[in-house]
């Protein structure tokens, strides 16, 4: 038998400036599933994480809200902890990047490249807010685009034409943080010196760490030539101080990375038996792997293997990339209530629920994984509760009414026995390269064969019939024996199930070696049910809720003062009102007729990255709607959806005229795009 491996796995920090969401939960139970499966085969595997918790952003929410940063992470740290702990994504460590153990890992790291001739200084052009004394990241700039004169647009790319630039060249620039005229302003900065390790990185992506996909698109920025990277930022700033530069900071993607070997030396102090070094030293005969989502590729593929060989660490064994969530086959929307907080889903299903349908989707690639929630719903329920549970569910009770809960001696289906001995290779390199996916489908086409055997023997009809009580005992023993391979194959995926399932075996906690063993003369505890069935209302219920999270947070914006007076026209609205409005072109993909409605049609809205429903009182205008199929309007996109006796409308579009067949749909000059805002 081999030696069990030593290996270290890490997810990408979270943010400490907000809640996890169904889309972060993806990747953390990617991981979590993955490290689940190398303890359960014996293995030494350690999971670790922290929160990314340095930067502008951080600093900024942290004056708004009266407290200080250190406040504020260590709130979000305490709800992240809460949510990963609930969805049970089991860490050995979370950390924090904001740690003694990351200042010290930084200054080290820096230093080694520093002495080492790896980071240049020169002077920076930048723009400065007077009023707050800070230079402004391309975020904290907005102004008029340089190319279509559209207004307020960030420092470095127009929403409106698409245009990229860089912030000294936007018209009329103002600070999105004061509001006031920012002035250019040079300070000197640090940069890494990245095109030192070109050669190596070259060599490095394409050595099998990386998937293919991710390897060739890193190959186009190394074929276009790798450019020096700044690493650092002036003061005022939420990070730590460059050893020896004061009023200079590490920039939050510098120190973010090492959060990783911050996190770990910090559980080494706990753990003596974990050596630091046998880890992350050069020549390291450890595993190390890093799970990340395709976003942030080049920081992890490009800049971090390149920071650790100039500083004499080890790199990474493989970066493990995975793409992005969607929901309904459309991009996580507030409004439609599919942009998901991870409490808001444990407020309402349980979280193997989810585990277990992102198992079923995952494969190795960088494709986007869509949550479907009709198939969620039908999947778990087919899969977990119609199969896997309906076998124990089927035999259990016929043990303890006719043999006192002992499973007798023997197998009544050597065949199965064998075919459910002879996937489990499989299924273990599915689990190790990732495949979570087909892990699923061959763990499911043995529960169907399991189930489909019980249902030919019918041990419920033997069991009426004189004479057959061994043989109802022969098959309902065989079938708790291969529930069990079923628990053990699903327990990375499903600890809880699992751990119910131990309970009701009357075992200890198994292990994956434990599929070459099966229980004989052994007695069972009684039977509880193990799982229940999805309701779809708790489903609608979630959606529902995600929308009123939206909604309160809209509650927030300023209302007009008192009640309108009767005429609209005299009426008067505070500015901030106004502005809250978000009116956006929508392009009508379909239109029809609403049965039962006189005035009613429903429109198909795009409006760029997702589709609206909309109900619309404009029927006696446009008679055929058909005719509207193809044209751009103007909508309210932020209006609080409205359930009506049709459905849910979403949003608003804009019209004018007296009414009857005088309306008429407002729309956008020519040139206009879905989803662009109107300002």
């Amino acid at each position: 038998m081999s030696e069990p491996r030593q290996i270290l796995v890490t997810s990408a920090l979270p943010y400490a400036n907000g809640s996890i969401h169904l889309g972060h939960m993806l990747e953390y139970i990617q991981t979590d599933m993955w490290v689940r499966f190398q303890k359960l085969r014996g293995n030494q595997c350690i999971y670790v994480c922290a929160d990314d918790a340095h930067g502008s952003a951080i600093m900024l929410r942290a004056e708004k809200e009266g407290i200080t940063p250190e406040q504020l992470i260590a709130n979000v740290q305490a709800e992240h902890s809460s949510d990963f702990a609930d969805f049970l994504v089991d860490f050995d460590n979370f950390h924090s990047t904001h740690s003694d153990e990351n200042r010290e890992l930084s200054g080290l790291i820096y230093t080694r490249l520093r002495d080492a001739g790896h980071i240049a200084t020169r002077s920076v052009t930048q723009y400065f807010d007077p009023e707050k004394g800070m230079f402004l990241a391309d975020r904290f700039i907005k102004g008029t685009c340089p190319k279509c004169a559209a207004e307020d647009q960030y420092g470095d790319n127009c929403e409106k034409c698409g245009a990229t630039y860089a912030p000294t060249e936007l018209k009329n620039p103002k600070s999105a943080i004061s509001g006031a005229t920012p002035v250019l302003r040079d300070s000197q900065h640090f940069f890494f010196k990245l095109p030192d390790f070109q050669a190596m990185l070259q060599q490095w992506t394409r050595s099998g760490t990386l998937q293919d996909a991710v390897a060739n698109k890193l190959a186009e920025w190394l074929d276009s030539g790798l450019q020096e990277w700044d690493i650092s930022r002036d003061a005022p700033y939420f990070g730590f101080e460059i050893p020896g530069e004061p009023g200079k900071y590490f920039y939050v993607w510098l120190d973010a990375p090492i959060g990783y070997m911050a996190s770990f030396k910090n559980l080494c102090a706990r753990r003596p038996e974990l050596d630091f070094d046998a880890f992350w030293n050069e020549g390291s005969k450890a595993e190390l792997y890093h799970f990340i989502g395709k976003d942030i590729v080049n920081f992890h593929a490009l800049f971090w293997p390149a920071m650790l060989e100039g500083s004499g660490f080890r790199k990474p064994t493989a970066v493990n990339v995975h793409g992005y969530l969607t929901v309904n086959g459309a991009k996580m929307s507030k409004s439609r209530g599919t942009f998901i907080k991870a409490r808001t889903y444990l407020d309402h299903l349980q979280p193997e629920y989810l585990r277990y349908y992102y198992a079923a989707k995952l494969g190795r690639g960088v494709d986007d994984l869509d949550l479907n929630l009709e198939d969620f719903v039908q999947k778990v329920n087919s899969d977990l509760v119609g199969k896997v549970v309906n076998i124990a569910s089927r035999c259990a009770g016929f043990i303890h009414k006719g043999n006192d809960g002992v499973m007798v001696a023997g197998d009544a289906a050597p065949e199965l026995t064998e075919a459910f001995l002879a996937a489990a290779p499989s299924i273990a390199e599915a689990y190790e390269s990732r495949d979570f996916g087909r892990a699923m489908r061959e763990i499911m086409a043995l529960a169907d064969r399991a189930n489909a055997w019980i249902a030919d023997k019918a041990p419920w009809s033997l069991a009426k019939q004189e004479g057959k009580q061994d043989e109802v005992q022969a098959i309902c023993a065989q079938g708790i024996n291969l529930f069990r391979q079923l628990v053990i194959f699903l327990k990375p995926v499903l600890p809880v199930l699992a751990a119910d399932a131990e309970a009701f075996l009357n075992v200890a906690p198994l292990t994956w070696n434990d599929h070459l063993s099966r229980l004989e003369n052994h007695t069972l505890n009684p039977f509880k049910a193990l799982m229940s069935r999805i309701e779809l209302s708790k489903v609608e219920a979630m959606v529902a809720a995600s929308k009123e999270d939206l909604l309160a947070a809209e509650a927030k914006i300023p209302a007009g003062n008192g009640e309108l007076s009767k005429d609209p026209l005299s009426a008067e609205i505070e500015f901030d009102t106004f502005a809250a409005v978000d009116l956006r072109v929508a392009l009508i993909v379909k239109a029809e007729a609403v049965p039962g409605a006189d005035k009613l049609l429903q429109l198909t809205l795009d409006i760029g990255d997702e589709r609206r429903n909309v109900f619309s009182g404009i029927k006696s205008a446009y008679p055929d709607p058909s005719q509207l199929e193809g044209r751009l309007t103007m909508m309210v996109a932020n209006l609080k959806p409205r359930k009506m006796r049709f459905g849910i409308s979403e949003g608003m579009v804009m019209a004018a005229g007296p009414g009857g067949e005088e309306i008429y749909l407002l729309s956008p000059d020519s040139g206009a795009k879905p989803g662009q805002r109107i300002k």
